[in-house]
């Protein structure tokens, strides 16, 4: 199959490039400076997204990672200049899951592969990060900067991106319609909890989740806050691995 990653436009120096063929929807996105370009997480890594970048700009390419989860540095190992938050710069190194569990769930729903992907030889990325990222952090991609988000909940080291010239929040795992995880081992829901409302106090024009539709309405956050405060105030803020349903989202604590 060709043409894995769709591309769409966000504004002219904006680009999501989107993995729809895969159940997991996850989309990266591309931010263009004048002097260099922000590629913010790099997917599944069953395609090359490098070549796709290459056909949008020849800048240098920065490579900022929301989380250190399989499906969002798939395709870290195209490239050299990589970000990411402190404390999960050694997940990596070495990240906590064996490739065989993240095949299984790569595999966890048909999908029609491009005709060269083998799975035999997929592999989780492992390197070295050379820009370690701290919260309020900017990342300066020239006459461009973006804030770094410390948002941890779905992961310890999570962060979103914050576009100040155009209030583009880019949100990760933190905020999308579909399943938000806080039960994983390394998950946190107080911590998630706090994020949303760390998040939910910037002037935001729109938001750029990690997964499934990419034109969110700009109150999911805020949706998103109420169903946190309900489940604080049910005494559900802890992991049980349930799931709570809402109009566009879930919560799986």
């Amino acid at each position: 199959m060709n043409n894995w990653f769709t591309i769409e436009k966000i504004n002219d120096n904006t680009f999501a490039l989107s993995e729809y063929k895969h159940w997991e929807e996850t989309h990266s996105y591309l931010l263009l400076g004048n002097e260099k370009a922000l590629l913010i997480d790099t997917g599944l890594g069953i395609a090359n997204i490098k070549n796709e970048v290459d056909k949008i700009t020849k800048k240098p390419i920065i490579v900022a990672t929301t989380h250190v989860h399989w499906d969002h540095i798939g395709g870290h190992k195209y490239f050299d200049n990589i970000a990411v938050h402190k404390l999960e710069e050694g997940w990596l190194m070495k990240f906590p899951l064996p490739v065989s569990v993240v095949k299984s769930i790569l595999l966890k729903e048909p999908c029609d592969f491009p005709k060269n992907f083998d799975i035999n030889k997929y592999q989780i990325f492992s390197g070295n990060a050379n820009i370690i990222l701290n919260d309020d952090d900017i990342i300066d991609i020239g006459n461009r900067k973006i804030k770094i988000i410390h948002t941890p909940g779905h992961s310890p080291g999570h962060i979103c991106f914050y576009d100040l010239k155009n209030k583009y929040l880019f949100t990760g795992d933190l905020a999308y319609e579909g399943q938000l995880d806080a039960f994983y081992p390394t998950a946190n829901p107080i911590d998630f909890k706090a994020s949303i409302d760390k998040i939910k106090k910037l002037d935001v024009n729109k938001i750029l989740p990690g997964h499934h539709n990419l034109n969110v309405d700009n109150d999911l956050i805020e949706k998103i806050q109420k169903a946190f405060e309900g489940l604080d105030k049910s005494d559900n803020l802890k992991q049980c691995n349930k799931i709570f349903k809402y109009s566009k989202f879930s919560i799986r604590i």
